[in-house]
């Protein structure tokens, strides 16, 4: 062989290696479940903390979630799971698909409307989750239910480049309490007059390539929007 053409094919190899040593090969283990945080969180004895990846739960004091916790629990206490890892999140927690019987738990959660789609990176199990999450929100499950004042709030105005900004309508002659947050959970309350607008501004909250505006009173989904 060449020096020259030897010389490209160890360049090739040595970023071969390097590519694979700095993305997050995908790895499959499994273990028992000994306890469930939350609705996607949980802890197997290797020890290890599972964050459950595509997907997100609602919060403590947020509705369904014990419902959403239950639920976890209820499909893998107790029981030896199959994990499908993908790196560590940045509270060193392993984000993974874990499943039970070749079903996915995650898929499950969000089709039953305890969670929402919630996703860095597109992947392989990408449009399943889409599909279990939208099967849930047109039959009204869960966090999807809707509430009776659904027809009442519009998006008037909604910017997420600098400066950010959301405007609210109320179409109806009735005041309404709502609360709002983005994939990431921020959450914000508002109450909104008869007929009247909500206009709030903020500072790299949204995110310019993709997020999701839920919009709740306390009878359920009031609007929901996404965008990428």
């Amino acid at each position: 062989m060449r020096p020259k053409h030897l010389i490209l094919a160890i360049l090739f190899i040595i970023s071969a290696i390097f590519y694979y040593q700095i993305t997050d090969p995908v790895s499959t283990t499994t273990a028992k479940v000994i306890q469930v945080t939350d609705g996607d969180t949980l802890k197997t004895n290797t020890p290890q903390t599972l964050r459950l990846l595509g997907i997100n739960t609602p919060e403590k004091n947020q509705p369904f979630y014990q419902e959403a916790k239950d639920f976890l629990l209820g499909q893998v206490q107790n029981k030896t799971i199959q994990i499908e890892s993908h790196g560590p999140d940045k509270y060193k927690r392993t984000l993974a698909y874990i499943f039970l019987e070749d079903q996915n738990i995650n898929t499950q959660i969000l089709s039953n409307g305890l969670a929402t789609l919630y996703y860095y990176d597109k992947d392989s199990h990408y449009n399943e989750l889409k599909e279990a999450e939208e099967f849930a929100r047109l039959n009204n499950l869960g966090i999807w239910k809707k509430s009776p004042d659904s027809n009442c709030i519009k998006i008037t105005e909604f910017k997420t480049d600098e400066p950010e900004s959301l405007t609210l309508q109320n179409n109806c002659n009735y005041q309404i309490n709502l609360t709002y947050k983005d994939d990431a959970t921020h959450i914000y309350k508002a109450t909104i007059d008869p007929n009247s607008e909500h206009t709030k501004t903020f500072s790299h909250i949204w995110n310019t390539d993709g997020d999701s505006i839920y919009i709740y009173d306390s009878q359920g989904l009031l609007t929901f929007h996404r965008y990428n």
